[in-house]
């Protein structure tokens, strides 16, 4: 996709002189070409506020310079544009593409946006091994094998994977797991594994097994199963039992996975499916996956988006931005009629290499397959808007609780986990009108050698101090949100007494922050008790809340959020240590030179007793480097 920066996009100053949006705007369009391409509409700050594509530029440009003819949304954008930014294209498609990448990076304020950029699992038969691996994959696809998916929960993939394992016996275990067994593990007793490691199971046999797995993730279950079917016929009338008992369990792994799908089709089988359901200005998209006729799940977005537009408008908009970064199906089916439907199937299928339909069914089982969707999309808003409603409650009940000023928009709590000051970490989680946000959630390792082990108080300075070091720097503090979660908290609540409240206080104060922070104290009540706090803020004194006060709870469940994010996160660092393996500790060995080394000798106590001309001979490390391996190893003290 060629595509090429015109010389009239750069910004000057004197882009900001005009003093109307449309008078700006025609200046641009004397010099625009009439092919496709994505302009950028930019305000008085330099920020991107509306990025759009268009089949021809000057047409599309001429549309805005004036304000007859155009909706309430599109004349605030116009009045607030101050230069422009435009990219030429080869395609309209490819102009599609980009404005979708765009949108998703800059994210303008008058953009139909893609709020929750959520990476779903896969499942990954990998085949760089002779023996094909079957795990679950959330990532980049840089490991050689065959992909499936996507799923819409991690959970789902498990139960896949397990069934899938009963079904074809594929380990699920490491290569460097593989290379060091001696004899079969948990997973051949169990019946999920034929142990090829071991021998229990010819590589060719195996491979066969993967082949069978890969057609039946593919669509092919029906051959699959028929020919299990034949051969534990076979079996039983060859007297071999027990061969046949294990098909048998084979057969009915497969069924359970066909079965416990919930909603399969038979007439679709590679689609996703996206419906829209709009209320109260609010939107709600719903995706469903399917994949090998069978539902994989589905997940519900929220799309920031101008309530002036059309379900169908922001429908084409929000597809476009889901696969920016995703593979699309062979088949798409939408709930609302879209504008440009040959436009979005050329771009996805340039993204696929391999055709895309894009298609709203008027009948039979994809159109119910679609209202299935729709029903879906409609009860997740009314969800959803039930909980918005619940939650602004709260929040106004906890402005009037804790005096102030303004209803909370951004809630921070801050916890320290650690053991006697090892693997010492510090946890922030973020509330705010939509609930909790946990795309916000930040952790932090504690970095300095200086603290006593188990100080807290130095934790807690050392996690605010680079917070908001970095927030200073990085955010403005008056900037508008325009709906979205702010940068800056309104409240940042710490879970300790009064010690703990005026270090805090202290440190902020320290850093002579631009806005100001209300700092909140929440202290366990006698013996710990819930309902018991005592809360600290300045300039009131101590004081504790009624027993059965909704914000009480509310404070409660966000410091108890705080406490299992600060802990779980402690304990992976801590689980993470405990296995290190010691080649990491080797300037110089990478996870290449590290993989090579753990496939060659089968552990890294294998690797700690080789001699020096073993390690030289391993493809991949060098006489240099086998000799700092030897020596990390063999070092005198």
């Amino acid at each position: 996709m060629a595509r090429q920066e015109q010389p009239h996009a750069a910004r000057t100053m004197t882009d900001f002189t005009e003093t109307t949006g449309p008078d700006i705007i025609k200046r641009f369009v004397k010099t625009l070409p009439s092919g496709p391409g994505v302009y950028r509409m930019i305000d008085d700050k330099a920020q991107v506020i509306y990025v759009g594509k268009a089949r021809n530029l000057k047409a599309r440009v001429t549309n805005y310079t004036r304000y007859e003819g155009n909706p309430v949304r599109i004349c605030r954008m116009i009045a607030a544009t101050r230069a422009m930014e435009f990219v030429r294209t080869e395609t309209e498609s490819a102009a599609l593409l980009l404005e979708a990448n765009l949108i998703k990076r800059l994210r303008p304020r008058y953009n139909v946006l893609l709020r929750d950029d959520k990476t779903f699992p896969y499942i990954l038969l990998a085949t760089e091994h002779e023996a094909p691996e079957l795990t679950k994959h959330r990532g980049s696809r840089r490991r050689k094998g065959h992909y499936f998916g996507p799923f819409a929960s991690a959970s789902a993939v498990n139960r896949t994977v397990t069934a899938l394992q009963k079904a074809f016996l594929l380990r699920n275990c490491s290569d460097s797991f593989y290379a060091s067994r001696s004899r079969p593990c948990l997973q051949h007793q169990i019946k999920r594994c034929a142990a090829p490691c071991t021998g229990e199971i010819s590589i060719p046999d195996y491979q066969q097994l993967g082949e069978e797995a890969r057609a039946f993730l593919s669509g092919r279950t029906k051959a699959v199963q028929e020919k299990l079917q034949g051969e534990m016929n076979a079996a039983a009338e060859a007297l071999d039992f027990e061969r046949a008992a294990m098909l048998r369990d084979r057969i009915g792994a497969l069924s359970h996975i066909q079965g416990g799908s919930g909603s399969n089709a038979q007439s679709v089988a590679e689609a996703d499916i996206f419906a829209i359901h709009q209320d109260a200005g609010n939107f709600c998209v719903q995706v469903f996956f399917y994949r090998a006729h069978q539902n994989w799940g589905n997940y519900a977005y929220y799309p920031r988006a101008d309530e002036l537009l059309t379900p169908a408008e922001v429908l084409e908009a929000f597809i476009a931005q889901f696969y920016e970064s995703r593979t699309p199906p062979r088949l798409v089916l939408v709930s609302e009629p879209l504008a440009e439907p040959e436009v979005l199937k050329d771009a996805l299928a340039s993204r696929a290499s391999h055709a895309v339909k894009v298609e709203m069914p008027q009948r039979g089982e994809k159109r119910t397959l679609v209202e299935m969707a729709v029903t879906n999309a409609r009860e997740a808003l009314g969800r959803h808007l039930a909980d918005s409603a619940s939650q602004r409650k709260l929040l106004d009940a906890m402005a009037g609780t804790f005096g102030l000023t303004e209803v909370p928009r951004r809630i921070e709590v801050y916890d320290n986990s650690h053991i006697q000051g090892t693997n010492a970490v510090g946890g922030m989680v973020v509330a705010g009108v939509e609930g909790l946000s946990k795309k916000h959630y930040r952790t932090f390792n504690i970095k300095s050698t200086e603290l006593t082990p188990g100080d807290d108080f130095g934790m807690m300075r050392e996690v605010l101090t680079r917070r908001f070091s970095r927030l200073a720097n990085e955010s403005d503090p008056d900037e508008e949100s325009d709906g979205e979660m702010p940068d800056w908290p309104d409240v940042v609540l710490i879970d300790g007494g009064a010690g703990q409240t005026n270090a805090v206080k202290a440190v902020l104060a320290e850093m002579n922050l631009p806005r100001e922070v209300t700092v909140i104290g929440i202290a366990k009540g006698e013996e710990r008790n819930a309902g018991r706090e005592t809360f600290f803020m300045e300039g009131r004194e101590p004081f504790m809340l009624p027993a059965r006060d909704p914000v009480l709870y509310y404070v409660q469940r966000l410091r108890d959020e705080a406490h299992r994010f600060a802990i779980g996160t402690h304990r992976a660092r801590r689980k993470k240590e405990m296995v290190k393996n010691p080649l990491d500790e080797i300037e110089g060995i990478g996870p290449t030179r590290k993989r090579a080394l753990l496939q060659h000798f089968g552990s890294a106590k294998a690797v700690a007793r080789a001699a020096l001309a073993d390690l030289a001979a391993i493809p991949g490390i060098s006489t240099t480097m086998a000799q700092q391996i030897y020596d990390h190893f063999n070092r005198t003290t």
